[in-house]
């Protein structure tokens, strides 16, 4: 290892130990950090498996902080306010706190085009983080680190959070009348790794309809998937 590459791989474990601080969580497995921090135009090893299941920890820790928290609120209520808290936005914001945007590994490309400071990577690495503390401490610790995220966010009956997106509407709609939940599926990506395009499907299987949508990050096309399926029920004057 030259000199330059010494100094570099020292600045970055000093910048893992401060970021280990700021989760107030210290890894048993450094590597898991390391993996979660690392985006696929940097190497092959890297943070979209930790991303897939820090997405499904996170949707069940907010939902374990709301249950509790908003003890009058329905179902309809809590789904949108947790759509609020998990959606992209809202993990950029908490992704820049926690000052990810120096510490994710990106090919050359990417930090050329900005991905430092794409919304998406950093709220998919903050997830791929999640995940990380998940399989290297379980579930209490990533409930534990999601209340910290959280503590900044004021989470009440009457937040804003109340809007429904896409994806939240058509799970309410399909509820109400008892029939599964849609699936999706990336049908196929495009484009270089720093510019993609995500193809996504949305299926109902009770009704045999399925929709497409296209977007610059698997959560943008699904929403766009799901807008597209509720636009075809009002044509079928189902809503």
């Amino acid at each position: 290892m030259t000199p330059a590459l010494r100094v570099c791989e020292t600045l970055f474990n000093s910048e893992l130990s401060l970021l280990q601080t700021r989760l107030q969580h210290v890894f048993a497995d450094q590597n898991l950090l390391v993996c979660a921090l690392t985006h696929r135009s940097y190497s092959a090893d890297h943070n979209e498996r930790l991303e897939f299941l820090g997405d499904a920890v996170l949707d069940l820790a907010v939902s374990d902080i709301l249950y509790l928290q908003l003890q009058t609120l329905l179902e309809g209520d809590l789904s949108r306010i947790r759509a609020n808290l998990v959606k992209q936005d809202t993990l950029h914001q908490l992704a820049l706190k926690l000052a990810l945007p120096g510490l994710i590994r990106l090919g050359d490309g990417e930090i050329r085009s900005g991905g430092p400071k794409r919304p998406s990577i950093l709220a998919d690495t903050l997830e791929a983080i999640i995940g990380a503390v998940y399989l290297d401490a379980g579930f209490a610790a990533a409930l534990a680190l999601v209340k910290r995220l959280y503590q900044s966010v004021a989470i009440n009956p009457t937040m804003d959070a109340l809007g429904k997106d896409p994806k939240t509407e058509l799970q309410e709609w399909l509820q109400k009348r008892k029939m599964q939940l849609p699936n999706y599926h990336v049908v196929c990506t495009e484009g270089a790794a720093h510019n993609q395009t995500f193809d996504v499907e949305c299926m109902v299987k009770d009704l045999r309809l399925s929709e497409r949508g296209i977007g610059s990050s698997r959560r943008a096309s699904e929403q766009s998937a799901a807008a597209a399926m509720l636009q075809n029920l009002r044509t079928r004057h189902l809503t």
